[in-house]
């Protein structure tokens, strides 16, 4: 057996569910696009984006010695319908890969699993990477073979689905490649359609400034007003355009038990989400990525998807924070009470 062969017969044992592999410099025409993403704005308030670009947009610019770039995929696939929590206004829409743990230790702890074992049989250098330095890992994964950025953006694979994480080895090592993924959306705009927020400017083209993702998470300070109403009740990314993906049908089965959602995250009640303090929110999310926006951020969104439900029940838990000490909080609070209002006196 090829080193190749047993390297992917270790990856898959140790929990990966697809490998492939690429050249450092297999994707020229990623700077050109990162370069009119960023002048275009789409990026908004992202600025790492646009900082060290040259290493972002070319894989072997970020480590000159690399031979071969090892991209694996993690499979989260939901068991539920990650759609049905948007039609219960009075519960809170978390995005699936954010229901459990953090993935960025349980996929990095996999990577370097899988990086010992080939530093012990081929006697490389390795680097790591998940989501954690500038690497497009979509465009490697694509050039790997591991699936196609379809017109969401988001890598998808005939034998994948949608639902899954992307990690990287470096290596000093010279691996034979994989051919690189075809493209298989045709005609079908199901992801462009469900868009909340518009925020496609058209296929294989998003303005993150609309992005609920981007809102929910990386958007600081109050969003716009307009902006709010589209939200609806999503208070921590936005799965709309994954969920609507036809090849779903055939996503494959995440095996880990990590990512299975915890049952008070799959649709929790916005009345018991907006009352938290710091210590409630960092006791609650301990080990979840949601922890990394903080209470004042999260709490925001919270109070934007109250406003949105149109629950006048729900106004009293708007009115007790509009003393909140955080002013975005505060001005969601009362966006929100104004909204409720407006409902109980149409």
């Amino acid at each position: 057996m090829s080193l190749k062969a047993e390297l992917s017969t270790f990856a898959l044992d140790a929990g990966f569910t697809k490998i492939g592999i690429c050249r450092p410099d297999a994707t020229p025409e990623t700077p050109v696009r990162l370069s009119e993403f960023v002048d275009a704005g789409y990026h908004g308030q992202m600025a790492w984006m646009a900082e060290r670009m040259n290493w972002r947009g070319s894989a072997a610019a970020l480590w000159p010695d690399a031979k071969s770039v090892i991209m694996l995929a993690e499979a989260y696939t939901p068991t539920h319908d990650p759609m049905d929590v948007l039609g219960h206004p009075n519960k809170g829409a978390i995005s699936v890969y954010a229901q459990n743990r953090d993935y960025h230790d349980v996929v990095k702890k996999r990577l370097k699993r899988v990086g010992r074992w080939l530093i012990d049989r081929a006697g490389c250098e390795i680097k790591v990477f998940v989501d954690t330095a500038p690497v497009m890992e979509k465009p490697l994964a694509a050039a790997a073979g591991l699936g196609w950025q379809g017109k969401h953006t988001n890598l998808l694979g005939r034998d994948l689905g949608s639902w899954f994480f992307l990690g990287a080895i470096f290596t000093t090592h010279e691996l034979p490649i994989d051919e690189p993924a075809v493209e298989n959306c045709g005609n079908c705009t199901a992801c462009l359609d469900v868009c909340p927020t518009d925020a496609f400017v058209g296929p294989y083209k998003l303005d993150a400034r609309k992005c609920i993702s981007y809102l929910t998470i990386e958007h600081k300070g109050p969003i716009d007003p307009d902006l709010r109403a589209l939200m609806g009740n999503h208070i921590y990314g936005c799965d709309d355009c994954l969920a609507a993906c036809p090849w779903n049908k055939f996503a494959a089965v995440s095996h880990e038990a990590k990512y299975q959602a915890r049952p008070d995250l799959i649709a929790p009640d916005l009345a018991e989400l907006v009352i938290l303090d710091d210590t409630g929110f960092r006791a609650k999310f301990s080990g979840s990525p949601i922890k990394r926006i903080g209470r004042d951020r999260f709490v925001r969104n919270v109070l934007y998807a109250i406003g949105n439900s149109g629950n006048v029940a729900l106004l009293t838990s708007a009115q007790s924070l509009l003393d909140d000490p955080d002013p975005t909080v505060f001005d969601a609070a009362r966006w929100a009470v104004e909204r409720l209002r407006e409902n109980s006196q149409s």
